[in-house]
């Protein structure tokens, strides 16, 4: 059974860090393009990185040199290490594999 779960998120002042991971069962990470999207109140979710089955990596403009997708195949684990966070990346956080299934989200806020 596919499951992902994503953990991670939390308060964090701007400037601040995070990284989110999205832990993986049911299937084999490296075999597969992964993504991260975000949904904040009132908008549409949006897709912010991606990284394929070759390590090939994307992200948003509106994270680009900010926010890094990676992969541990050993674990079975994707990251989204999030560094100088600005009250607009708050936002709940959500894992997906190319299959189309989604984790449940992580709630990321970005605050003073």
């Amino acid at each position: 059974q596919v499951q992902l779960v994503e953990s991670g998120g939390g308060l964090v002042l701007p400037g601040g860090s995070l990284r989110l991971s999205c832990a993986a069962s049911g299937f084999t990470v490296s075999n597969y393009a992964m993504s991260w999207y975000r949904q904040a109140p009132g908008k549409e979710r949006e897709l912010i990185a991606l990284i394929s089955s070759r390590s090939t990596t994307n992200h948003a403009d509106s994270v680009k040199g900010r926010f890094t997708i990676s992969r541990d195949n050993a674990k079975n684990t994707v990251y989204l290490q999030m560094n100088s966070l600005q009250p607009e990346d708050t936002a709940v956080y959500y894992c997906k594999v190319s299959m189309g299934y989604w984790g449940r989200g992580t709630q990321v806020t970005v605050s003073s």
